[in-house]
């Protein structure tokens, strides 16, 4: 029918020989676009909305609900989500498993925040650990990196990772930060940077030993920013003191390491980390130098050294992303 208008459309010389031979080429070969993400997006939209609108019936409800019935509904949901996920899911192997279907990631996380549910809301109502929020911590821990291995899920390793730190961040100061949120600056620097490092060489070992060689990207992710971070927090902590220099120079170790690293793997994201990271260290012991002169042109210098490692940092990563493309 559509062919029979457009070449009566046609012969009345209301559209051309082109427009007809283009319109006839789009019929024989439609043009298809994918939904993919958005329908990804949707669902993962929704589970947040479910465990959210879940949470707030409950809150605004609890008194007539009861702590048993939110508990039960809350382990009814994350068993039937696992049960579904063990018994749909394909085997297991220390390569890549792709997904039964499309709906099985979002059920494992929504089983995977049940429980996180569940555990947070036992503590929090009935004290099952007591004052011991490391271990309140670790259990979730060890089943969400569990789960993420077993079902080979990145998004439940970041879960994971995540627990991961509130553990150590708990365990080393767990009244100062949960009750009068006083902080021990060099235990949570020393803490995280261990942390950096483990999360480093986790993303190593998963390549080394060949075991869920994709789970490195999550891991050096993670632990490439926190490491900074904990070494930048450290060479300012210690900014007075000869033990400066040991932190910059850990800087310099780690950059070396992931900008090697970057290349060997052609990964312009890890790139682009290192030169930031490098630049804010750099500029630290710039402005540290300028800060000393007593000038009055201080200013002056420091408005352009901004201007100028500005336009030198844009044109080394354009540099750079063209020398990793060529590699």
């Amino acid at each position: 029918m559509n062919n029979n208008l457009y070449s009566t459309l046609h012969s009345e010389g209301l559209i051309s020989d082109e427009s007809l031979g283009k319109i006839r080429l789009k019929e024989e070969k439609p043009l298809l676009f994918s939904v993919h993400w958005e329908i990804k997006t949707l669902l993962y939209v929704g589970v947040l909305l479910l465990t959210g609108g879940l949470g707030l019936l409950i809150y605004e409800n609890i008194d007539t609900i009861g702590h048993e019935f939110v508990l039960m509904l809350i382990a009814a949901i994350c068993i039937g989500c696992f049960y579904y996920c063990f018994k749909n899911k394909l085997p297991f192997s220390k390569e890549r498993v792709l997904s039964p279907n499309s709906f099985f990631d979002y059920i494992l996380l929504l089983a995977s925040t049940s429980l996180l549910i569940f555990v947070g809301y036992l503590q929090f109502e009935y004290k099952v650990f007591g004052t011991n929020y490391g271990m309140a911590t670790l259990i979730p821990m060890l089943a969400l990196f569990f789960i993420a291995y077993y079902f080979d899920h990145l998004g439940i390793l970041s879960m994971a990772i995540a627990n991961l730190a509130l553990w150590m961040g708990v365990s080393v100061t767990p009244k100062q930060l949960l009750l009068n949120s006083d902080f021990n600056s060099e235990t949570i620097i020393y803490t995280y940077l261990l942390l950096g490092i483990l999360l480093i060489a986790g993303g190593y070992a998963t390549q080394r030993f060949n075991y869920k060689k994709h789970f490195k990207f999550s891991y050096l992710h993670y632990g490439i920013h926190v490491a900074y971070i904990a070494l930048l927090a450290g060479y300012f902590h210690y900014y007075d003191s000869a033990t400066a220099a040991a932190w910059m120079l850990g800087i310099l170790i780690l950059s070396f390491l992931m900008y090697q690293d970057a290349f060997k793997n052609k990964s312009f994201y890890f790139l682009l980390l290192v030169i930031l990271y490098s630049y804010i260290a750099l500029s630290s012991l710039v402005m540290r130098f300028l800060l000393s002169i007593n000038d009055g042109a201080m200013i002056e210098l420091i408005a352009f050294y901004f201007i100028g490692s500005g336009i030198g940092f844009i044109l080394l990563l354009i540099n750079l992303n063209k020398k990793l493309k060529a590699s």
